[in-house]
């Protein structure tokens, strides 16, 4: 039985594509601080992030969770966050696509996520945990909202496993309107 604290939400992309997905009350303090990191992507989308901005971003957000595991989401979020840039944001999620940090999206924080389809039907959350698995970090395209936005735009978000208090956890940061093709060939590849 679903506690009354619990509720069913639908997180639709566009109308298109529509998952229930169990999740805790969102408080007003989360909403705020969801809303101010939102605020602080939103000024910062000037700034065109770079695959190598991405990754490296990535990079430093993995040494600060393997160094102080969940104790350091809050880092994550809110308008003093370092990892709020360049009109984009690093999310948490753990090997069995239950995200576990958002900083924008609150509400999808505990939920299990790997029936979450796209506007194209791609599993995105899946194809992430496969890639981790596979080779340990790399990039996956799919359909998502920019910050701020309910039109889906194409996302390219660079995903990485690292340790997060002893079990494994996907780190992951997207760049818009760029496609895979393009990054791979920035990266040389």
């Amino acid at each position: 039985m679903i506690s009354s604290m619990r509720k069913i939400l639908t997180v639709a992309i566009s109308g298109f594509a529509a998952l229930s997905i169990s999740a805790g009350e969102v408080s007003e303090a989360a909403k705020k601080l969801a809303a101010e990191s939102e605020a602080k992507c939103e000024a910062t989308a000037s700034t065109k992030p770079t695959p190598v901005m991405i990754k490296e971003k990535v990079a430093k957000a993995v040494t600060l969770i393997e160094k102080e595991g969940s104790k350091a989401f809050a880092k994550f979020k809110g308008k003093d966050s370092e990892f709020l840039f360049a009109g984009t944001y690093i999310w948490i999620n753990d090997m069995n696509g239950v995200m576990l940090m958002h900083p924008i999206k609150p509400g999808m924080e505990n939920s299990e996520l790997l029936g979450l389809k796209d506007s194209n039907g791609k599993r995105f959350f899946v194809e992430m945990i496969d890639v981790c698995k596979k080779q340990g970090a790399g990039w996956v395209d799919y359909m998502w909202p920019k910050p701020g936005e309910k039109e889906r735009s194409l996302k390219v978000s660079y995903v990485k496993k690292a340790m997060c208090d002893g079990k494994p956890v996907i780190l992951g940061c997207g760049v818009y309107d760029i496609s895979l093709e393009e990054i791979k060939k920035a990266e040389g590849q």
